[in-house]
């Protein structure tokens, strides 16, 4: 078949139409040429089968999350997204009108119209909006592991304290809880109460795992584990028939970038324990962009992995598209790309020999195309443009086309200060979040074995010096008449056996010579 414009547009049309909703991610370029007849579309009863959106520093993947966020809000789809710098806040302003923008729109044949959007804004330390927290009993063994930083070995003892605290009915709330826990099961008197169905804890491994605990205590980091905790429902939410794009803001926290990442995908994680199985819908209950994604993946442990790909696998038939935002396809484990049914790819670069591997490793991960030599399109994309391709309403792979994506119709930046502060003073969730709760956890009750076991302790003691003092100390002082008795018996003892020994003596003599 001869390609040529016509082809190209026939093609892309056909592999593009979805059946059912969509969002327009842009128009597709040929020879260079944005061609609005060529519209690229994404169907959101696909956009539970997850997604990567990928490109160089620069190239725009945060104003394509911004974009999508858009066109799903006003679809009807709550949105979740991490906010590194801040700069998403700006969804709840109108964007300002400008030439370049008016010429994007009519290139991609949607005139540019500016709104705003439903947001509300959460923070992990509660400054940047409603607190976002969560019980050190949800986060799990090997979620905590991956944040404490701990071993294989220590990673198992942690796993065989919340086993404990689980069958014990001990409420892990808070790293107080946990180290209370741990000090009894290593150095107190539950060391024996659990050596032989849990294992002994080495002295060594505890020191290590508290050290460890009470250096995110001292980096300020304990905050997010403790009570009221973030119900994950709060996620999924309209305004006035419109998604609420909630936003996680991490500005004040993103030097701990294994602390923000982790408590995402707990928040995943969650998500695919409260929901209902609900197969394949029409279009999603939630969709889910997770920035930064390499922060999620570099060391991590075998078990953490394992832990993501079967959330990343399996929370699909719970209504929830997740989207992984990184530089590069190469960042993401073999495992988890696989499941990532829809791309947008940025440009490349190839400036170093690192660079250029990616490159080849990336175009391996994409469909043959017809149209573009994937290598050169790649590191040619201009800002604003990216390489897609997504499952059409059949499940296959689309045309791998270079795209003009559209432009966001929000603010692309952070919102002023005081819509910020309008957007925290009104949100519902202030006053649900913003006080913490005090129950009675595993620290009181651990607290109160050790009273009890104190306690006895002492009685044992008590009564153990009463037997002691009851008891007659050395031997009784003896009167002379006493100590004249014993010794004279003692004297006849003595002699008496000389004398019967003489006697015996003297008559086996007498009978011998008498024969």
């Amino acid at each position: 078949m001869e390609i040529n414009q016509a082809t190209f547009i026939e093609r892309i049309t056909a592999s593009y139409a979805p059946k059912g909703d969509s969002i327009l991610l842009g128009a597709g370029i040929w020879n260079g040429d944005i061609i609005a007849a060529a519209p690229v579309n994404l169907a959101l009863k696909m956009m539970n089968r997850h997604g990567l959106i990928a490109g160089a520093t620069g190239t725009g993947k945060t104003r394509t999350l911004q974009l999508m966020a858009e066109q799903l809000s006003d679809s009807g789809i709550p949105v979740f997204m991490l906010d590194v710098k801040g700069d998403l806040s700006g969804l709840a302003e109108e964007g300002t009108t400008n030439p370049a923008l008016v010429e994007r729109g009519n290139a991609v044949g949607v005139p540019f119209v500016p709104s705003s959007f439903p947001v509300e804004l959460f923070s992990l330390t509660g400054h940047q909006g409603a607190s976002m927290r969560i019980t050190v009993g949800d986060f799990g063994p090997v979620f905590l592991a991956r944040i404490l930083d701990l071993n294989d070995t220590q990673a198992g003892v942690l796993a065989a304290i919340f086993k404990y605290s689980s069958d014990q009915q001990l409420p892990l709330v808070d790293l107080t809880d946990l180290k209370k826990v741990l000090s009894y099961l290593a150095d107190g008197p539950g060391a024996d109460e659990i050596k032989d169905d849990y294992g002994k804890i080495s002295t060594a491994t505890s020191g290590t795992i508290l050290r460890k605990i009470v250096a995110v205590e001292q980096q300020g980091l304990a905050h997010i584990f403790g009570e009221k905790a973030f119900e994950v429902d709060d996620l999924i939410r309209k305004e006035d028939g419109r998604g609420i794009i909630s936003l996680l803001n991490i500005a004040d926290v993103q030097d701990q970038p294994l602390l923000f990442s982790t408590f995402l995908l707990s928040l995943l994680a969650q998500l695919y324990k409260n929901l209902p199985e609900v197969g394949d819908l029409d279009k999603p209950k939630l969709v889910f962009f997770f920035d930064e994604a390499h922060l999620l993946f570099n060391g991590a442990s075998k078990a953490f992995l394992g832990q993501i790909e079967q959330i990343i696998r399996l929370i699909r038939s719970k209504g929830v598209g997740v989207f992984f935002c990184t530089q590069a396809a190469t960042d993401i484990p073999e495992s988890v790309l696989a499941q990532l049914g829809n791309r947008v790819q940025h440009a490349l670069r190839a400036f170093t020999p690192n660079d250029a591997d990616n490159l080849r490793k990336t175009i391996k991960t994409y469909p043959h195309s017809d149209f573009y030599a994937l290598d050169k399109t790649l590191t040619s994309l201009g800002t604003g443009q990216a390489i897609v391709t997504v499952l059409n309403d059949k499940g296959i792979p689309t045309e791998v086309v270079a795209t003009h994506l559209v432009a966001a119709r929000a603010v692309m930046g952070p919102a002023s200060a005081a819509t910020v502060q309008r957007l925290i003073g009104e949100s519902s969730f202030a006053g649900k979040y913003q006080e913490r709760v005090e129950r009675r956890t595993a620290a009181e009750i651990i607290d109160e074995k050790m009273k009890t076991y104190t306690n006895a302790q002492a009685q044992e003691e008590a009564k153990k010096a009463t037997e002691k003092a009851s008891r007659p100390v050395g031997r009784p002082k003896q009167t002379i008449t006493e100590s004249v008795t014993n010794e004279m018996s003692r004297t006849l003892g003595r002699e008496g056996g000389k004398l019967l020994s003489r006697l015996l003596t003297y008559a086996v003599n007498f009978l011998f010579k008498k024969k």
